[in-house]
This record gives structure tokens, sequence and C-alpha cells, in this order.
């Protein structure tokens, strides 16, 4: 996955949630405009921050993973990657995906949280209406040389408006796990997909660790 589009998955990740004060949004708040809002003040704090420019994962891990749980849903985000494989794991393997994956994800993508800087993201006008239960915002994302079209699958909850799943140039991020969790599901088995996001997590935040400590030699 290029560097622009795991750029916009963070951008995601973090718009819903990352730096804007505490209380500052409303539940009633439309997701296009919290989206725009909360947009405008990750750029200006990555521009701020010297150590985020620089590519300090654990301080990028802190701002991303404070923040992240409240704003998306991860429960259905990883019933829908599962499928029909969701109802064969046990409540507290379902529990144990989610976490593994919500962790997996935030390991990822945290890495250019330092990249932010260097994009422009603009938000079509939202069409739907307060009461509906879910909804899409349209984007368009560029980085000076490539322009890709971004769609957030959204539900409502008492909360506000919650990310289900990012459409990137078409391609659905759930859609695109959906068929390697089911791919090591029948071959390893539930408590094999586990084990296979808890160690592909420890590897991605080994190697963010790695890549930190170099830099600050």
């Amino acid at each position: 996955m290029n560097s622009l589009i795991k750029s916009v998955l963070v951008l995601t990740f973090c718009a819903f949630g990352a730096c804007a004060p505490s209380g500052a949004w409303s539940a009633e708040m439309a997701p296009d405009e919290m989206l725009r809002q909360t947009t405008e003040e990750i750029l200006l704090l990555v521009k701020q921050d010297k150590d985020l420019q620089a590519g300090d994962k654990q301080k990028a891990y802190a701002v991303v993973e404070t923040h992240i749980v409240p704003r998306f849903d991860f429960v259905r985000m990883t019933r829908l990657a599962l499928g029909k494989n969701w109802n064969k794991a046990t409540p507290e393997q379902q529990t144990a995906i989610v976490e593994a994956f919500q962790n997996l994800l935030v390991r990822t993508y945290s890495s250019a949280v330092s990249r932010f800087n260097k994009q422009t993201i603009t938000y079509k006008p939202w069409n739907g209406k307060p009461e509906d239960a879910t909804t899409s915002v349209q984007s368009v994302v560029s980085d000076g040389s490539r322009t890709v079209p971004i769609d957030y699958a959204m539900a409502h909850s008492e909360a506000g408006w919650k990310v289900y799943d990012i459409k990137v140039d078409g391609i659905s991020l759930v859609t695109n796990y959906r068929a390697d969790f089911n791919d090591r599901i029948n071959t390893v088995g539930v408590e094999g997909l586990i084990k296979d996001l808890q160690e592909k997590a420890r590897v991605a935040a080994q190697a963010a660790d790695t890549k930190s400590a170099k830099k600050g030699q």
C-alpha cells in the first residue's frame, strides 16, 4: 500500500479523535463537517510538532491509540471483515480478534502521521440525513502528484458518527482484509487468526521501534 493511501487511512483514524479538545464535537455534528474540522486541527498539530514531523513512532502511537477507539466502530469493522466466520468464533474469541485487528491497524498505519502536512483533503457536501443509521462521506485526497477518491462508511451511535469502513479509490479496507481473514481461518482456525494478527502487530511495532532507535543515534 503506497504512502498516500497509508496517510489517508491514518488521517481518517485521527480525524475522529486525535487532536480536538475534549467536548469540541457534538453528537449531532454532520459527519463531513466533523471530518473537515478535525483534519484542520490535525494538520496544525503536525506542523507544530517537530517530533511527529521527524517520524517519532512512539509519539504517533500515543496520538492514535489514545483517541482512535471512541471514534471508530472496530467491532462492526471486524465483524464485517470476518463475514460468516464471525459467528464461528466464541464471544471471547470475537473480543480477542477485535483487539488484535485494532492493534494491527494502529501499528501499521500510525507511521504515516508525519506525512499529514504533505496532504490536502477536500470533502464533498454530505447529502445524508441526521436520522440515517448509516451514511457515506466522500472526499478527495492529493499529495501533489496523485489524487485519490476516498469514501468513509459511517454508522450513527449515541456518541455521534463512527467510521466502520474506508474505500480508497474504490477498494474497501474491510473487504480487502476479509479475503485474508477467511483464508487464514480456513487454514489455521479462529485461534490461528488471532495469533497471526497479534504477531503482525508485534512485528510492525518492533520495526517502528527499530527505526526510531536508529534515528535517535
